[in-house]
């Protein structure tokens, strides 16, 4: 099967010849693996590790009038400055400044430079979409999000305030923020739809230890929104894919509810997302994406250990062949060793 052929299978519960393997990584990784594969296309690097890669299609946007501010390297389409750190081996983009911080009214809100639909590179979408396929790779995209970009626009402490002290603030923001991503997406569809396995829906409501909020916020302002853009995603055919980080379990009922088809990534070090209860609680509803521990087994673990955590997770979300898509958990770091990611990779092309 090609690596899409495959991806699509196990979204649609058929038959599959085994597995599919994917695999997230930090550019300093994908560096490594072209050093290891001997190719420098991105795609043919995965290719050539055999990976059944989910490439993401999104539009980008054509930034008008949106001066880099000082001590920022970038400027991103809802005007949140980010720049480029350091730390040991990795670099990452860090956002610098939150335009919304100062905000105490919903009327500021009206007067803000908004992105504007007819900006976004919706032919960007469908070319990559094309060279995705050429390789025979599936695809997700565009990246949208609600809660994700409130807390880039407002600040994580403010936007965590507002959930408690300013709902009606929160709940107009959203409303805003919402509307920009349905009409893009609904364009970003009509354009790539016949080309697209997955949307890709990140909003991160879980901590290391629990829920990031409270579940009565959670089900009023984010809930409805959710499931209004799985129906406009559904309407055209596709399946979508619901990313949260951490301790999560609480609201993956409501998700269910909301029509959502794939959850990612599977933190199951954090309490209530084990793998044995995952699978039995939600396993006939949710296809799972993920799971392959990566903040201690992949950086620091034994290829042996590797070996044993990606059975387990094969054995648990992947019961019966169907219903999972093996990946780390989230982008494998810097420093993280060859062998170990090799091992993940083969113990999945083996099974």
């Amino acid at each position: 099967m090609k690596p899409y052929e495959r991806i699509r299978a196990v979204l649609e519960r058929r038959e599959v010849d085994r597995l599919p393997i994917d695999l997230w990584y930090v550019p300093e990784i994908l560096d490594d693996l072209r050093a290891y594969t001997g190719v420098d296309d991105e795609m043919a690097v995965c290719a050539a590790l055999g990976l059944d890669k989910i490439w993401s299609v999104s539009p980008g946007y054509t930034l008008v009038e949106l001066p880099v501010p000082a001590g920022a390297d970038e400027i991103s389409a809802w005007g949140v400055p980010g720049r480029k750190v350091t730390s040991g081996k990795a670099s990452y983009n860090e956002i610098c400044a939150n335009p919304l911080a100062d905000f105490d009214s919903i009327d500021q809100l009206d007067s803000y430079p908004w992105p504007d639909p007819d900006l976004f590179d919706y032919a960007a979408s469908s070319r990559a979409a094309d060279e995705a396929r050429s390789w025979g790779f599936a695809t997700s995209g565009p990246w949208i999000s609600h809660f994700e970009i409130y807390c880039q626009m407002r600040g994580l402490e403010n936007s965590l305030m507002d959930t408690l002290a300013d709902e009606d603030f929160l709940d107009a923001a959203l409303t805003k923020i919402d509307a920009i991503q349905t009409e893009m997406l609904r364009r970003h569809l009509a354009t790539v739809a016949d080309r697209l396995e997955l949307v890709f829906i990140s909003d991160d409501m879980g901590t290391q230890t629990g829920p990031l909020m409270r579940q009565e916020t959670w089900e009023t302002h984010f809930k409805p929104r959710v499931a209004r853009w799985c129906e406009l995603i559904h309407s055209y055919g596709v399946k979508v894919m619901y990313h949260s980080d951490g301790a999560c379990s609480s609201i993956i009922p409501g998700l269910i509810e909301a029509g959502v088809d794939v959850l990612n990534p599977i933190q199951h070090v954090c309490p209530g997302m084990d793998l044995e209860s995952l699978a039995d609680r939600f396993g006939d509803d949710l296809v799972f994406y993920g799971g392959v521990e990566n903040q201690r087994i992949l950086p620091f673990g034994t290829p042996q250990e590797v070996v044993a955590e990606t059975k387990h997770c094969l054995e648990t979300l992947g019961r019966g062949r169907q219903g999972y898509i093996a990946c780390s958990c989230h982008n494998v770091q810097a420093g993280t060793p060859l062998e170990n990611i090799l091992a993940m990779i083969q113990t999945v092309q083996d099974s």
